[in-house]
This record gives structure tokens, C-alpha cells and sequence, in this order.
């Protein structure tokens, strides 16, 4: 098991954002995180990173504990983190940009980024804040792949894209875990998306989770539940 959560709570002040929570990533798998708006989800992905300490509970990455451990020294360690919006430097190039993904990579993958991302090939002497939603979106993952990470957090990639760029993103991550083995923790508002490339799916609500299994075997009718907390 790549990545494993056991009981884990954060807290902002009073407020417990994850509470409990247990979560298993095996090897090589694409496994999707629902849940609404305030669930937990970015708390989450940040808590596993090392952006936020958690209050107590367990996270262990191939058999290591992390829990608490500073962020720089997990990604080292091979988790990369794309965050919401993804993150890029909009001031610095492309070029620029992946470069800082791969700061402490004896052999970043530049070539295999711009194999993956075609867009990014003639841009890279632009600027990030010339580039298009889409096109930003392939550079954040782009940057967080430069370090060669084995398992890769990635928020809300499909926030404010258009359906045709979110299909191709989705479609880019089943590629990689299905040719590179990389594993991939998929945080989602648009559970359609995430369940159509997901093998396994947790769904968070209030900070625990209510529903997880196979991503085939969750109904519309068991999200509606899990996310509102009625039957439709």
C-alpha cells in the first residue's frame, strides 16, 4: 500500500475539517476523493502533504511515517502536489516553471512533460499568465511531474475548464497510471469525470468519510445521499 490514513483529524482552531478519516491508496491505482463544497477534500490533500500538521492520527507512505513531517521532505520523498487552482507562477515562463518542479531531480522529466502536454511545447518562452485555463492546468501537473513523484495529489483539476479540456486531462492521468504506474489521489467536485477514470472512490462529508468503494459500483443515488444527507 502506497499511501494509507488511519484516524486522522485536522483542525482549523475548534473546527475538525477532517475527522477520522481513513483512507488507502494502493499501488499503481487512480483513486478519486468526493465530496461538496466544505467536506474536507483540500484539507485533506494538504494535511497528507505536509501543508497542514493534523491533530492526531496516522499517514504512512510505503510503510514511512510522514505524519507531521514538513512538506519539502514528503516531496522528496515522491508525493507531488498539484493544489486547487494549480499554483503556477503566472510572473515566470513555462519553461520557468517546470524548471522549479524540478529542482531536486538529478533527471527531470522535461521531455515526457511536453510529451504529455503537446500544447506547452511552442509556449514555453511565454509567460504562465499568457496561457489559457486548460493550458495552466497542464503546466501545474506538468511542474508537479518534473520531480518524477510516485504518487501525485491533484485538487479540483477540472475547476473552471471547459468539458473537452476536462476529458483530456482525465484521459492524460489514465494514461500515465496505466503506462508509468504512477499513483494518483484525485480530489473532485465533478464526480462523473473523476468516477470514469477512478478504479476506487471515497466520498467525504463534514470531514469523514460516508462512502467508499470500487468507483463502478457507486450510484448518482449514493452520492445524492452522501453529499446532502437525502435520498433522491
Amino acid at each position: 500500500m502506497t499511501l494509507s490514513l488511519s484516524s486522522v483529524v485536522t483542525k482549523y482552531g475548534a473546527v475538525r475539517a477532517l475527522n477520522g478519516v481513513d483512507l488507502s491508496v494502493p499501488d499503481g491505482t487512480l483513486t478519486a476523493v468526493l465530496g461538496a463544497n466544505g467536506a474536507g477534500k483540500t484539507t485533506l490533500l494538504r494535511t497528507i502533504s505536509g501543508l497542514v500538521a493534523p491533530s492526531s492520527g496516522s499517514i504512512t507512505f510505503d510503510g514511512t511515517e510522514i505524519t507531521g513531517l514538513p512538506a519539502d521532505r514528503i516531496a522528496r520523498m515522491g508525493l507531488g502536489h498539484v493544489p486547487e487552482h494549480g499554483g503556477v507562477i503566472r510572473e515566470l515562463t513555462v519553461r520557468e516553471n517546470l524548471r522549479l518542479g524540478g529542482l531536486w531531480c538529478r533527471n527531470p522529466a522535461f521531455d515526457e512533460v511536453l510529451d504529455l502536454f503537446p500544447p506547452l511545447t511552442d509556449k514555453l518562452g511565454r509567460q504562465a499568465s499568457t496561457l489559457s485555463g486548460g493550458e495552466r492546468q497542464m503546466l501545474a501537473i506538468g511542474r508537479a511531474l518534473m520531480g518524477k513523484p510516485r504518487v501525485l495529489l491533484l485538487d479540483e483539476p477540472s475547476l473552471g475548464l471547459a468539458p473537452l479540456v476536462t476529458a483530456a486531462i482525465m484521459r492524460v492521468l489514465r494514461d500515465l497510471r496505466d503506462r508509468t504506474g504512477l499513483t494518483v489521489l484525485l480530489v473532485e467536485q465533478n464526480a462523473r469525470s473523476a468516477l470514469s477514470v477512478a478504479e476506487r472512490a471515497y466520498v467525504l462529508a463534514l470531514g469523514a468519510v460516508a462512502l467508499d468503494g470500487s468507483a463502478e459500483s457507486i450510484s448518482v443515488e449514493a452520492l445524492h445521499e452522501a453529499y446532502l444527507g437525502v435520498n433522491r
